[in-house]
């Protein structure tokens, strides 16, 4: 049920640098045609840095690694209608040979059954808000402390609860190395009030830690949280109070689970007029190329 494409593969056998591109971002964050095209841009930031892209989704009954084009338009284009896959979906989904979108959890699985061990992404999922009394916990975290792939992002998505997302991934024994920055980033803004484990100042020094890391057999992953570029950052507290009213009225609609993060991203997008979309975009595409540049560096070390 495992398809690789002969790109790839032939980039693996070769011991060349490969990034895993989840496809959730696709269609369920961002609309058509932004969310194909941002898609497509990433892959070709993978390409220009070095590395091969491989994004992961199912269709027919297979979980491909390494899309054609039309396939990243047909996850686009469809949207919402896609099912959102994590970890648990994927035996169900690839079953009945329906279309699905791999999230955070099941980007890294379909990555560590290929062989990739470097993967880039917006925002990861986390702990979420009030979640002392909904357990609304993303199963991101857990297949981070238990799949050895390496997560480069901006942080834990802005919507959630960023502390408890750093104590659950401490618990787990998840390292969080900040890319240049001592702080984890906001996924919109910068900065936050809370550290990260490591500052790391350049893309060799991740991929050494990880290389240490995963030569003594240690089986967990780990979280390289790449601050978005500051010409593309909102301001923590414009963005605080515009999350808060987004939390607001999912909760008075009563929008919970899987439909959370989708119903939040959209909201957020339209009470900034589109902002959030573009800074969005601009933090995918760094930490594509940080990715890459780590791949890289980590496919010299292993040659």
């Amino acid at each position: 049920m495992l398809k690789v494409s002969n790109e790839v593969r032939d980039a693996l056998a070769c011991g060349q640098a490969v990034v895993a591109l989840e496809s959730t971002i696709i269609s369920h964050g961002m609309p058509y045609p932004q969310n194909a095209e941002t898609a497509l841009e990433v892959e070709q930031v993978v390409r220009h840095h070095g590395a091969v892209p491989a994004t992961i989704a199912l269709f027919d009954g297979e979980l491909c690694v390494g899309l054609e084009a039309a396939q990243i338009q047909r996850l686009g284009q469809e949207g919402l209608s896609v099912i959102k896959c994590s970890r648990r979906d994927l035996g169900a989904v690839l079953a009945a040979g329906r279309t699905g979108a791999t999230t955070v959890a099941s980007t890294m699985i379909g990555a560590h059954l290929a062989g990739i061990k470097i993967f880039a992404t917006g925002g990861i999922g986390g702990v979420h808000r009030g979640a002392e009394t909904s357990m609304d916990i993303s199963a991101d975290l857990t297949e981070l402390g238990r799949t050895p792939v390496a997560v480069v992002c901006a942080g834990a998505k802005a919507i959630l609860d960023l502390p408890l997302t750093l104590e659950y991934l401490e618990t787990l024994g998840v390292p969080v190395f900040g890319y240049q920055t001592k702080s984890l980033p906001a996924f919109y803004s910068r900065q936050s009030d809370l550290e990260v484990d490591y500052q790391m100042d350049t893309a060799e020094a991740v991929a050494a830690a990880l290389n240490a890391q995963w030569q003594l057999g240690l089986t967990q992953g780990a979280l390289i949280a790449n601050p978005v570029p500051e010409a593309n950052a909102i301001d923590k507290a414009e963005m605080d109070k515009v999350i808060d009213q987004a939390l607001t009225e999912a909760d008075a609609q009563g929008i919970k689970g899987k439909a959370s993060t989708p119903f939040l991203l959209a909201r957020v997008a339209e009470l900034t007029g589109g902002t959030s979309l573009q800074t969005n975009i601009a933090l995918v595409k760094h930490n594509a190329a940080v990715a890459a540049q780590t791949a890289v560096a980590l496919a010299a070390l292993e040659g």
